[in-house]
Order: structure tokens, then sequence, then C-alpha cells
């Protein structure tokens, strides 16, 4: 009887919690808003918005360090990541990306937006623009890493008939892409806000500044995928026709100059500073009526959203934790930066010098604010890069540990030998190459503690970039006059002051100085591939000492491992040059191989799931 009437208990009890369960099912969500609210409410879809802004794609960034070598360009000083330095041969799927998830969303976004019926014109308007900015930009994205690929331009519903036949669309020809891309900046620039202040939203400028890169990058196809037969698809997937480069020149030149005319806004060079190093490095970090910067993924302190850049590479003697180092700039780098006399020099390393600095005087300003020397300072303190003492003998007196102390041949007291900062070969978090990069990096006291972090953006589109789209395409153009005045602007900036004249202005040239200019900002790999020389430069081969210092300035100039340079003290003290600097050109003992970039790597492998799930994808050739 006692079991029966448990079970009578339970019965009620179960009952009763269904009953308040279906009640609780019922109740409308307060933490969760309806499609129709959200279209009637502009924050609510500011926010929607914002989460799109926030998945947008990007390469070599300050949120992730890593993203930004790989190109001999700089050495990697962290021991898990000395293979980045090292790339034999990419992978075929290196750089791919294939998001389509990310462009429903986007797709779903403009069809909801265009069906609102609450919101004001304006902000209709403008939202529908900003979506179609992000859509043109990842498809940028894909088409510039994958050839052309499938253009979806609505939200696929499946039917659940068991035919997803329908679902399945071919890639478009590379070009439909670009054009797509570029015909879409056209359409939505006037429904953007032409305001200068306006960084981390889409504005006028901004679609400007994609339309003319998209359409250098496809004019560049069009122009040198003659050299590079192989690297195409017969139904035009890959490959541009070479009749369409003129086209696409011309449209990237009216897109940078409907800029620099200032009917987007009053954009202009960053220049507030005297001195020009500083200058230039300030330009990246100053937030405060910087009318360089277009576009850019933004940090703020204060919202909880910050990055790490600065952590993991200022320099790490004396840093907040002791943190950093990671980023070695090369020695072919550094080599890039011209003479003030507009000419091309190696650093002299042959002679002796009373300071660390006049190894690299009357050289391009930019170089001290992309790079932190030897000799020079961040956050008010010296960094102390200096691998030793030479004898007079010739050897080399060092050691094997950060600022560690021995005693000089001769000598009774112990001495520093090495520098706290390095460099010491495998010695990592310290600058192996001779160099820490100075782009990017956080001033602020506190930015490189790992709690603390930094707020400097990182930039998408910047003036500068727009001033030398235009020289390229004037240049290709054969306006080499036009060419020349925009070259001028952005190199008087960097100290540059004798201009250069038309016929000064060559492919070398454009190569220079996009090169030098827009060091780490995701610009140098990508323009090696669109002129189809990167196959060139990353050909396979070791180099030597004199490979780095020969052919300075040339587009082609063989870079497939990055050297350093080493200052050394000279202890002589019957000598006059005791106490003086030299320098050595130094390859590191864990560069090995050689890069080398195959005809495969101009387009990312397309996955056998993608192609598995899509039988109309065709592959990219040579894979």
């Amino acid at each position: 009887m006692k079991t029966k009437f448990l079970m009578i208990i339970f019965f009620m009890l179960g009952f009763n919690w269904a009953c308040k369960q279906d009640d609780f099912l019922d109740k409308k969500p307060t933490d969760v808003l309806t499609n129709d609210e959200v279209w009637k409410d502009p924050a609510q879809v500011l926010s929607v918005i914002g989460d799109l802004y926030d998945r947008y794609y990007d390469f070599s960034t300050v949120e992730n360090w890593s993203s930004m070598v790989g190109f001999n360009e700089e050495y990697v000083s962290e021991a898990g990541s000395y293979g980045l330095s090292q790339n034999n041969s990419w992978d075929y799927g290196a750089w791919s990306t294939w998001d389509y998830g990310y462009i429903r969303d986007l797709n779903l976004f403009i069809e909801r937006c265009t069906a609102a019926t609450t919101l004001s014109d304006d902000n209709k308007a403008r939202f529908l623009a900003e979506a179609r900015f992000l859509r043109a930009s990842y498809y940028f994205e894909m088409v510039k890493r994958m050839g052309g690929v499938p253009l979806i331009l609505e939200s696929m519903q499946y039917d659940f008939s068991g035919d997803p036949t329908y679902l399945q669309h071919a890639r478009a020809k590379e070009s439909e892409i670009y054009d797509f891309v570029i015909s879409e900046a056209e359409a939505i620039k006037s429904q953007l806000p032409a305001n200068v202040d306006e960084k981390s939203r889409a504005a006028k400028a901004t679609a400007l500044a994609m339309e003319s890169r998209a359409a250098l990058y496809a004019a560049s196809i069009a122009k040198y995928g003659v050299n590079t037969p192989q690297v195409s698809l017969p139904g035009g997937e890959v490959g541009i026709p070479a009749s369409m480069a003129q086209g696409y020149y011309q449209t990237a030149l009216k897109a940078a100059q409907e800029i620099i005319s200032g009917s987007a806004g009053a954009y202009a060079l960053y220049q507030k500073k005297p001195d020009l190093s500083e200058n230039f490095s300030s330009l990246f970090y100053d937030k405060s009526n910087n009318p360089e910067v277009i576009f850019v993924e933004d940090y703020k302190l204060k919202s909880g959203k910050v990055e790490g850049f600065t952590v993991s590479n200022q320099p790490r003697y004396g840093a907040e934790e002791e943190e950093g180092g990671r980023i070695n700039p090369s020695l072919n780098f550094v080599e890039q930066f011209e003479k003030l006399d507009n000419t091309f020099a190696p650093l002299a390393t042959e002679a002796y010098y009373n300071s660390q600095t006049d190894i690299f005087a009357n050289r391009d300003a930019r170089l001290g604010g992309t790079v932190i020397l030897p000799g020079t300072s961040f956050k008010g303190r010296a960094v102390d890069i200096w691998a030793g003492y030479q004898l007079a003998d010739g050897t080399v007196f060092s050691g094997d540990d950060r600022g560690q102390q021995k005693t000089l041949p001769g000598t009774t007291t112990p001495r520093q030998v090495v520098g706290f900062d390095g460099p010491i070969d495998g010695y990592e978090f310290t600058a192996q190459s001779g160099f820490y990069i100075r782009k990017y990096l956080d001033p602020v006291v506190g930015s490189g503690q790992r709690g603390v972090m930094s707020e400097v953006w990182n930039v998408r589109y910047r003036y500068a970039e727009v001033l030398l789209n235009a020289a390229e395409a004037a240049f290709e153009l054969g306006q080499s006059d036009v060419a020349a005045g925009y070259m001028n602007q952005v190199r008087a900036r960097a100290g540059l002051t004798t201009p250069l004249s038309s016929s000064d202005i060559t492919f070398d040239r454009i190569v220079h100085e996009r090169r030098v200019e827009l060091a780490f900002e995701g610009h140098y790999f990508f323009d090696l591939k669109r002129w189809r020389i990167a196959h060139i430069v990353f050909d396979g081969n070791t180099m030597s000492a004199s490979d780095v210092v020969s052919n300075i300035g040339k587009a082609t100039q063989r870079s497939t491992q990055p050297f350093s340079l080493w200052p050394y003290r000279i202890y002589d003290p019957n000598g006059a040059n005791n106490n003086k600097w030299i320098y050595k050109i130094v390859k590191l003992s864990r560069i090995t191989g050689a890069d080398r970039f195959r005809l495969g790597n101009y387009y990312s492998f397309i996955g056998d799931d993608i192609r598995s799930n899509n039988p109309k994808i065709v592959k990219n050739p040579n894979q």
C-alpha cells in the first residue's frame, strides 16, 4: 500500500513538473531578440553588422604576429617557430580560405535589411552598403588566394528533397570575381560617409581603396600572367586575358585619384613629428586626428578588446615581464632602404664606426620607423644589441647568455661581453638578426604586459598605399610623370627630398617603394604573386652574403634565406679603433633550407571535401 501511495505521489509531481515545463517553454525569452525585433532598432542592427566586421578576413595582423612572417623579410626568434623562417616548399593549401558560412550570413543580412520597413532610409542605406562592402572584401580575399570561386549573392535554402545539386555552383572566372568587387565598390561608395574620422566602419574612401587595390591586382595578373602560362585554366577560373589589363589599370588609377582629389574626405600623409623615423612609426598608433589611416581593426583598452603584438615583439631586455623579441627583421630587408641621394648601396660593413647607428646614417627614414636598430631606444630605454668584442688579432670574444660577463685577455676584471638583447645564435626572443621590429609596437608603458596589452589598431587601408596604387597604375598606363608625382610625395615624407623624374620610374622602383613603405602590412607576398615573380624571388637556391648585398632594389633579387647583421665592439687598447664598432654579415645556424615557391603556389589548393561536395568545382592548376 505504501509503495502504491508513493507511486501516485511521484506521478502527480511529474505531471505538475511537465505542465510547468510546458509553460516555461511557452514563455518569451528575455535575452534573445527575434528577427523582427532586431530590424526595428538601429542599435541592434549595428550590433549584428559589428559581428560581421569582427569576422573580416585579414592577412598579416597585429593580433597574430606569426602571420607577418615567413618571407625572409624577417627571422623568427622563437624556438617553437623557427620553421616559419624555413619553407623549402610551401604547402599548396597555404593561405587558402573558403568560408561560405560567412558569405551566407552576409547575404542573409542584406536580404533582411532590404526587407526591413521601420529603419530610416539613411540607416538602411548605410547598413546595406557596409554589408555589401564586407561581402566584396571577402570575395577579394578569396579570389587573390583561390582564383575564381562560386559567386553566391543570395542565401540558399535546402528543400530536403534529397537532391542538393541545385545548390551546387561552378566557379566563376577570376576576372568575374574582380569585376564583382569593383562594381560593388562603385555601387556603394555614395551610400557611405565621406568622413576621414570614420576608421573602423567602412567609409567612402574605404570602398574606393578596396576598388583601387582589387583593380590593380586584376591588372597585374592580366599583364604579367603571360610569364607563367602554366598558371591558368581553360575556363578562366584562373588567369585573366592580357587584353583586360589596361582597363583594370584605368579603374585602379581612377579610384585612387577620387580619394586623392578629396571627394571622399580630406585624407593626407601623416606628418606630425619632426623626427621622420618617429613620425613614420607614429602613424600606426596615433589615433588622434590621423589623416592617413582609412580603415582599421580597432582595439580599445576600456572595452577589453586588446591585442598582444607589443607583448610578443618589443625588445625583451628591460621590458614588462621580460617578454618580446619574436620578430627580427632580416638584413635582406634592411638593405633595401636607399640612401638619401636616391641610390642603392649596401651597408658599409668594412668600416669602423664611433657609434652603432653611424652605419645607418643618411638612409631612408622609414628604416628607423620600421626597424629597431642597434644603438637606438624604445620606451625610453636603449636597446642592448651587440654580439661581442673583436680583439686586435681579429678573433671574437663573446658569450652564450644575455649580458654575460667574462674576463678579456690581458685583463683581470670581468666585463659584459654580449648584449642583453643578444644577438646570440639560437637564443630565442633576442635580436638574432641584429634587429627588432618597430612598426606597430606600442610605446605606452604597460602595453607590454600580458594582463594589459595594447590598443594599437591594425591598419588595413591607408593613404600612402592609395598614392602608390595610383603611381603603379599610372606607370603601367605610360604616365610616368604622374607616377613620379605620387611616389615623390611618399618619398619626401621619408626624407628623400630629391624628386624622382619620370625617367627614373621603372618596374623595379615601383616594387621597391611598396616593399619599404608597406612592409609587414600584408602586401609584400601578394604583390610578388600578382606580378608573377614569387617563383623567381623564392627560387629554392641557397644564398651567400654576397647575394644579400647584390642587386639591391631589383624586383627579382633572390631572397630565399634571411641573413643577419651583428655589431661588434673593438677591443684593442693600443690601437686607433679601440671601442669603435664594426658589423659582420651572419647566416644563423638554423637557416639550413632555402625557400622555394612552386608554380602551384600561385593559387591555393581547393580541399578535396569541397570538390567532393560539389563536383562542379574544378581543381586549381599544378595541383
